[in-house]
C-alpha cells in the first residue's frame, strides 16, 4: 500500500506484492515503477471469467499515479474490466543473459513491475479525448497533431480504463553470475550477453507521399 505522505517516494509491500523469492532484487521506488512503465508500449492483465483463466497482452501508458488502457467496448477485455474485480497488470523488460559456471545458477537480468486491483472506466468525455491523444504521443510524439482526431463514434465506441497504482510490486536484477565458492575453478566463459530493444528504421507505406516527419527520423536516430 502506498504510504499516505505526498511526498514519500515508496510504497510498502501488501500480502500480495512482498518479494519472498530474491527479497534483494525487490525495488519499492516510484521512480523504477514510473520507468518500468513508461518504457513499456504493453502489458499484460491477468484475469479470470466464466470461461476460465486469461492473460491478454494490451497497450498500455501511464498518467501521473494511474496506468490507462483503451479497449473496443464490445471486448472481452472492456467487458471485465469494466465489472471492477480484481486482476494483475504485468511489465517485464528483459535486459540479458546470464551465464554462470554452474547450469543451475543461470540467470537473466531484468526489470519487472505487477500492479494489482481493479480498473476503473474513465466516463468524461474530455478526460476520454485528451488520454487518447497522450496515448497517441506516447506511440509517436508529435503525431497527434498531424492526424485526423477520433471522432464522435470512435470515442464512444472505445472503452477507457485505469487502474491506481497503490498495490504494486517491481522485481529488479542487475549484474553479473553468482557462482558457488567450489564453482570459481571451472574453465568456462562466465558473464552477461546485454540484450536491448533497438529502433529500426521507418518504412514508408507503399502509397506514403509526405516527406518523412522529424519526429519519426529521431525516432530511429535516437536508439
Amino acid at each position: 500500500m502506498e504510504k499516505q505522505n505526498k511526498t514519500q517516494t515508496t510504497t510498502l509491500p501488501s500480502e500480495r506484492t512482498r518479494i519472498r523469492r530474491i527479497a534483494e532484487n525487490a525495488n519499492n521506488e516510484k521512480a523504477m515503477l514510473y520507468s518500468i512503465i513508461d518504457e513499456a508500449y504493453l502489458c499484460h492483465i491477468a484475469f479470470q471469467d466464466e470461461k476460465g483463466m486469461h492473460c491478454i497482452p494490451t497497450a498500455c501508458w501511464r498518467e501521473d499515479d494511474f496506468l490507462y488502457v483503451h479497449a473496443a467496448n464490445a471486448s472481452r477485455l472492456a467487458k471485465v474490466l469494466g465489472r471492477q474485480q480484481q486482476i494483475c497488470v504485468t511489465i517485464t523488460h528483459l535486459d540479458g543473459l546470464v551465464l554462470a559456471r554452474a547450469a543451475f545458477n543461470h540467470s537473466m537480468n531484468y526489470r519487472s513491475a505487477m500492479i494489482y486491483g481493479s480498473f476503473e472506466q474513465v466516463h468524461d468525455p474530455e478526460h476520454k479525448a485528451k488520454s487518447m491523444e497522450r496515448f497517441m504521443d506516447k506511440v509517436a510524439s508529435g503525431r497527434q497533431t498531424e492526424v485526423r482526431p477520433g471522432n464522435h463514434a470512435e470515442l464512444a465506441g472505445t472503452s477507457l480504463m485505469r487502474i491506481a497504482l497503490v498495490e504494486t510490486a517491481c522485481k529488479v536484477r542487475r549484474g553479473g553470475p553468482k557462482d558457488d565458492a567450489e564453482d570459481s575453478a571451472i574453465p568456462v566463459w562466465t558473464g552477461e550477453l546485454p540484450l536491448k530493444q533497438m529502433h529500426q528504421p521507418p518504412v514508408p507505406d507503399p502509397a506514403n507521399q509526405t516527406p518523412t516527419p522529424n519526429y519519426v527520423t529521431s525516432w530511429y536516430q535516437n536508439t
